[in-house]
């Protein structure tokens, strides 16, 4: 871990706002430092933006749109297929990258840009998918729709997917046809800027992909900037409500993803090894910084005996090789406290990542290992609050619908997964469930392209998903033309 630590190090750049197809430095010179989850110890720098940068941006980014718009579907997608070509032979390069800004294990880090790379694909494949549509709805009448793109649009991005998010925005957005500005957390900007290079190795005109590093303030200039016609958000509720709220206000089309609170309930007929692997897998991947990681865990009735089967395997987890750190100290503090509140409210810590030894050479990093809650109650703030952590609340019922009732109470609607090895209780549940993602016995329930990626409640604010089809919808318009050449000589209620 140590030496591996000391590479990531060594590799270490910072980065630039890229605008026009040019990398440049905020006007005021002022940066925000970057560092390492693994050891606290400093990884590089990126500007903080103000509002005149975001307005040179957008500026280079507007004029980058109507050629942009105006080049056929099928050669706007050859320069992100080329864009998949040089990630993919440069994955393992950028999974360290990943790694080392965001605390996820490397084998964490590969395996979210290959689900960025997926959403490549889908873009590339636009031209076969999407092809418009034309019909003779009446006597001598055709109807036709032609996708249009908005023209500048932008994402804001958060820390735990430095890549995979990001990916899940732009190669869309950039096929339909807009110019697309990238707004990453400031915790975790050197991978989007490797993305940009790789933009522009590929071939994709300047302009098109524009970076603007820097915090709340730069985030608001661009949510704010009149040029800016659509804003995609993936981050905590709070911040997507208020995101959300602002775009909108101002006219903008807006999709925000918040938080969850994500419940995994366990059948008493469920399979043992898929559902200790699963819960184990939900709750410590990405050291539970992740919207799809499991919160809640609901035991019904004599499902309660798989408890300590998963307490035994988390405990297995080494920090620094099978889970990761915690991405700043901050987050560390704040789920210490957590754990202290549960304790008062009554809950039991049968598994207490508290005192768990960082790994060798890291001890300035940001550990929790995992820890599990059990005997909480459903009023107990540990049950409600997302926690965003390797934390997990056990809550014992006696039925599925005691089971059900906690995720309806929710406020949040990401995800729930249910585990049995009947196709009754499956159904039933999923049926049932307010969330809008559902996994049966799969413990991170992320659909995969074409379907699109989106909860419901506290956890979206706006309509569609992300990602697939919806993202299609989210980064375009569809114009519709209603065409009549000549008289019809019998008439009908059209003519």
């Amino acid at each position: 871990m140590k030496g591996q630590e000391a590479a990531f190090e060594r590799s270490g750049v910072s980065g630039m706002n890229l605008r026009g197809g040019a990398w440049t430095p905020a006007r005021s010179g002022r940066t925000l430092e970057v560092k390492s989850p693994y050891t606290g110890r400093a990884l590089g720098s990126v500007p903080d933006s103000d509002a005149e940068d975001v307005d040179d941006v957008a500026l280079a980014a507007a004029a980058a749109f109507p050629a942009w718009a105006a080049t056929p579907l099928k050669e706007r997608v050859r320069p992100l297929q080329r864009f998949s070509e040089i990630v993919t032979r440069n994955e393992n390069e950028l999974s360290m990258l990943v790694s080392r800004e965001s605390g996820k294990t490397p084998a964490e880090a590969l395996g979210g840009i290959r689900r960025g790379l997926e959403v490549v694909e889908f873009a590339v494949s636009l031209p076969n998918v999407d092809r418009g549509g034309a019909l003779d709805v009446s006597r001598g009448v055709t109807c036709e729709y032609r996708r249009e793109p908005l023209g500048v649009v932008a994402g804001i991005t958060p820390f735990n997917f430095p890549a995979m998010v990001p990916m899940w925005m732009f190669p869309i957005a950039l096929a339909v046809g807009n110019a697309f500005i990238l707004k990453p957390s400031e915790k975790v900007p050197l991978s989007a800027c490797r993305l940009g290079e790789w933009l522009l190795e590929a071939g994709l005109p300047p302009g098109l992909f524009s970076l603007v590093h820097g915090g709340r303030g730069t985030v608001e200039a661009l949510v704010d900037h009149p040029l800016v016609r659509a804003v995609g958000f993936v981050g905590s509720t709070a911040v997507a409500r208020a995101v959300h709220s602002r775009a909108t206000a101002l006219g903008k089309r807006a999709l925000c993803l918040g938080g969850a609170k994500n419940h995994l309930v366990v059948a008493p007929d469920a399979d043992e090894a898929l559902t200790v692997k699963g819960v184990v897998d939900s709750f410590t991947g990405c050291a539970g910084q992740r919207c799809m990681a499991a919160s809640v865990l609901v035991v019904v009735g004599e499902a309660e005996r798989f408890v300590d089967k998963i307490v035994e395997a988390a405990q297995k987890l080494e920090l620094g090789k099978t889970m990761g750190a915690l991405i700043d100290p901050s987050a560390r503090e704040r789920l210490r406290a957590a754990i202290d509140t549960a304790e008062r409210e009554g809950a039991r810590v049968v598994l207490d990542g508290r005192t768990v030894k960082a790994p060798a050479g890291c001890g300035g990093g940001n550990w929790l290992g995992p820890t599990v809650l059990d005997g909480v109650l459903p009023d107990m703030s540990c049950a409600r609050v997302e926690l965003f952590g390797p934390v997990l609340s056990v809550i014992h019922v006696s039925t599925i619908d005691q089971a059900l009732a906690l995720e309806q109470s929710s406020e949040y609607g990401n995800a729930l997964s249910v585990f049995t090895t009947s196709g009754a209780v499956a159904r039933y549940v999923a049926e049932r469930a307010t969330s809008g993602m559902v996994g049966v016995n799969v413990g991170v329930p992320v659909p995969r392209d074409p379907f699109s990626f989106g909860g419901t409640k506290a956890s979206k604010f706006g309509q569609g998903d992300m990602t697939g089809p919806s993202g299609v919808e989210l980064w375009s318009n569809l114009k519709k033309i209603t065409t009549k050449w000549a008289l019809s000589p019998d008439a009908n209620w059209m003519s």
